[in-house]
């Protein structure tokens, strides 16, 4: 069974800054493209960032220049580094795995910005 497992989340005043990580297993790592995805109440889920298997990286317009993707193969880890966080960022952050004919999805971390 794939499991992706999210962490970072929490409470962080406006203009702060996150990490969030998300482990993939190793079997579907090198071959699966990775995003993190977002939903916040009421709302649809929507992407925030993409890091396809050749190493390309495609931001939602709203957080161009605040987040970055990346991924660590030896830990096989994809990490999500947010700064400059708005209220508006405030949503449970979701880590996908897609690759021929299969998603996968973490089970999500909340991510809160308030003062």
């Amino acid at each position: 069974q794939v499991r992706l497992v999210e962490s970072g989340g929490g409470l962080v005043q406006p203009g702060r800054s996150l990490r969030l990580s998300c482990t993939v297993p190793s079997s579907i790592f090198r071959s699966y493209e990775k995003a993190w995805f977002r939903q916040a109440p009421g709302e649809p889920r929507e992407m925030v960032a993409v890091l396809t298997t050749r190493g390309t990286t495609n931001y939602a317009d709203f957080v161009k220049g605040r987040f970055t993707i990346s991924a660590d193969d030896a830990k096989n880890t994809v990490s999500l580094q947010m700064n400059m966080l708005k209220p508006e960022d405030t949503a449970v952050y979701y880590c996908k795995a897609a690759g021929t004919g299969y998603i996968y999805w973490g089970r999500g971390t909340q991510v809160t910005v308030t003062s």
